[in-house]
């Protein structure tokens, strides 16, 4: 428990205007983009590595509990704190440190939003490829963490390709290097990984080591529609087992198609039972090719495929495309989006098998789930709206969301791609992970004696 001795010491560590405990602030820092609340006891916002490790090193003394917080961008209730204690949060620490183009890397600190990241690499011919709906909100530190992903990780991977090292404060608040500025090093355990993906249960993040790509000279866009969603599953693997890699593999199904066309009427997208948005990257060579061999690969099961326009028309797709979680709602202002069940991934093979029977779950409880995501690589959102003042809209949903979540598992899957598993995926870890939770439980315990980093997460 805080008392306002601890919370002084603190303040002179940070300064007076990077700590609160207004009631409304607190507030502000009770949750993220998901249902789960917790109420911090004081906000922190620390600008140095240094002030990181003061402060958890209080923590780890009097055994209050520390979250790390970026933007507040997560489903999962990752950065919420549910045991109360201090709220970190990284967002002031959003610097690029170091530019090492002849390297391919930069270093930078968590804080840094993705696409101002991108920005700042844009003049100089590079970009960091991976690419999630809400690149102009998230911060890599928390990307780091969840091992973000996004619309272009069938070619490019998710965010643990491109961390080669990382500036981690440890629960009592000791400073360490992982990884190096090489492109690969074996020497050790990789603690680089361990971290990636740990969602602030192990260490927070202070600077990372990122790689670089250089951005491609020529990009492309094919829409293919389909008669049913299921189909487009077909298509994909198809286009997959032909060698094709295309950046990106999106599918949207009727409802997200209507979402999207209300949202942005210009738009246009043709109505079907489900579409598909294939990129293709490279040079003017490559991506002539992956267009033509694409296009030739959906024949027979695709009922219609073109090619965007322009590159205006392109960005625009795309841009509606980040948007689709909030056009969801345009289509009953009745029913609000309710981010629970959104985030399964299934095998490449068992993707039509997973559409057919998020078609089955909707019908057995006769609740609308609209499904899009990045189908390239397995990863499917199932989005579903509800009246929140309704108590049987919940249990609908829930019971919907457990059985999408037990499906994926049941097919080799899992119950989190990319967002995460913070609070409210924790109770299918043992489900999914078997035997594997108790080695997680003591990591967890062996760097985390004292349990202070960001309790209550990941079933561990």
């Amino acid at each position: 428990m805080l008392n306002v001795d601890l919370i002084e010491k603190m303040r002179t560590i940070v300064g007076k205007d990077n700590l609160s405990v207004a009631t409304c602030e607190l507030y502000c820092y009770s949750s993220d983009a998901s249902q789960i609340r917790g109420i911090p006891e004081v906000v922190i916002k620390p600008q140095t590595t240094v002030q990181v490790s003061d402060i958890v090193s209080i923590a780890y003394e009097h055994d209050i509990p520390v979250t790390a917080r970026g933007a507040g961008t997560g489903l999962a209730g990752g950065c919420v704190p549910l045991e109360g204690g201090i709220v970190l949060d990284m967002s002031g620490m959003d610097r690029i440190v170091e530019m090492d183009f002849d390297n391919l890397q930069v270093v930078v600190e968590p804080g840094i939003v993705q696409e101002k990241l991108n920005k700042a690499l844009e003049p100089y011919g590079f970009f960091f490829p991976p690419d999630p709906g809400s690149s102009a909100m998230c911060t890599l530190g928390g990307l780091i963490a969840n091992n973000g992903s996004g619309m272009r990780s069938v070619k490019y991977g998710t965010t643990r390709s491109y961390v080669l090292g990382l500036e981690v404060v440890m629960a009592d608040g000791k400073i360490i290097r992982t990884g190096s500025k090489t492109m690969k090093t074996v020497a050790g355990y990789s603690l680089t990984d361990l971290m990636v993906g740990s969602e602030g249960t192990l260490g927070i993040i202070t600077q990372a080591i990122i790689k670089v790509r250089a951005i491609p000279k020529e990009r492309s866009v094919i829409f293919a529609s389909f008669d049913s969603p299921e189909l487009a599953g077909k298509a994909v693997v198809r286009v997959l087992s032909s060698g094709i890699v295309p950046s990106a593999c999106e599918i949207l199904d009727a409802n997200i198609i209507r979402a999207i066309n209300t949202y942005d009427p210009k738009l246009g997208l043709p109505l079907a039972g489900a579409i598909l948005l294939f990129e293709v990257d490279g040079t003017e060579a490559e991506v002539k090719e992956g267009v033509d061999l694409i296009v030739k690969t959906c024949e027979g099961l695709a009922s219609g495929v073109r090619t965007a326009s322009d590159k205006k028309e392109r960005d625009e797709i795309w841009a509606a495309r980040r948007l689709v979680g909030a056009a969801i709602s345009r289509l009953d202002p009745m029913r609000t989006r309710v981010y629970v069940g959104e985030d399964v991934g299934v095998p490449i093979k068992e993707i039509p098998r997973m559409l057919r029977k998020v078609d089955e779950i909707s019908k057995e409880f006769n609740l609308p789930i609209m499904t899009y995501g990045h189908i390239g690589d397995g990863n499917l959102h199932t989005g579903m709206c509800i009246d929140m003042l309704s108590d049987d809209a919940w249990k609908k949903l829930n019971a919907a969301a457990d059985k999408i979540h037990r499906t994926a598992i049941e097919i080799g899957g899992t119950v989190t791609a990319e967002h995460g598993v913070g609070s409210a995926r924790s109770e299918y870890m043992r489900l999914e992970l078997g035997n594997a939770l108790d080695v997680m439980i003591t990591i967890k315990k062996a760097l985390d004696p004292k349990g202070i980093l960001n309790p209550g997460k990941m079933g561990v």
